[in-house]
């Protein structure tokens, strides 16, 4: 299995019979307004261009997984793309009628912790929790993804979330092979952090018992969260050793 990392969220699974797109964000740079205008700088969003290789990985796509629906998971050139390419797209039963009224080709939708089949593995949508404290209500419904095909290595899509009971079943009861996290530490103007503080980072790092795979980094406005920040929080932890920090349009082999 290999996963490419191409910017903030998206990334692909690579195995030898699918090729899995998680999250597609594939727009121009500064394409997507500032997420932030007070406690960072108002830049507009992404702040990076995609990396020159993408389109060579992203002819190769079979399937989609979306997470949720904020426009740095998916936005209008995804959609563009998923459409233009018949894309089969699997989702939250909570996101199914809203993508499909955008013109996805919806093909499986998933409740949370209800094992489905899927592309002769199986599939688990797990419950993510999108911010600390009450801003998690603003940001809506979140799914991750436990996805286990024949074969190949398990993977724990945690998606945006912070560290819950949920996630802490998913790492512990599931064992995944490998789990990413997302590392930005977004914060809006108002309210607390909408992704995992280092701490919960770290603690997620540490809990998961295979690979780590950190991204959500240095690609949109409200996350100030570094790779080298969290290079250097994991080294002191001595966890750095199992966590990959892709930079966009490299991957990971597993």
């Amino acid at each position: 299995m290999k996963i490419h990392h191409l910017r903030n969220a998206t990334l692909v699974i690579e195995t030898d019979q699918h090729v899995i797109l998680v999250d597609p964000m594939l727009g121009k740079r500064k394409t997507i307004p500032p997420f932030t205008i007070f406690r960072y700088n108002a830049r507009r969003n992404p702040l990076v261009a995609l990396p020159k290789n993408s389109r060579e990985i992203l002819s190769k796509v079979t399937h989609c997984l979306i997470t949720h629906l904020h426009p740095d998971h998916i936005d209008k050139a995804g959609e563009v793309f998923l459409r233009r390419n018949s894309v089969p797209v699997i989702c939250s039963e909570k996101d199914e009628k809203k993508l499909s009224q955008r013109g996805l080709n919806i093909i499986q939708t998933l409740n949370y912790w209800e094992p489905q089949p899927f592309l002769g593995g199986r599939i688990i949508g797990i419950p993510a929790l999108h911010g600390y404290g009450f801003i998690a209500k603003l940001m809506g419904n979140v799914m991750g993804f436990y996805i286990e095909l024949p074969n190949e290595k398990s993977v724990y899509i945690s998606s945006d979330t912070i560290f819950t009971d949920d996630v802490q079943k998913a790492l512990i009861e599931l064992k995944p092979d490998i789990a990413t996290v997302a590392c930005g530490t977004a914060r809006l103007d108002f309210g607390q952090p909408l992704l995992m503080r280092i701490n919960d980072i770290l603690r997620f790092t540490a809990l998961a018992p295979g690979k780590v795979f950190a991204n959500h980094l240095e690609a949109l406005n409200h996350c100030p969260t570094t790779r080298e920040e969290l290079k250097r929080a994991l080294a002191d932890n001595n966890l750095l050793s199992k966590t990959a920090i892709p930079n966009d349009g490299t991957s990971v082999e597993y």
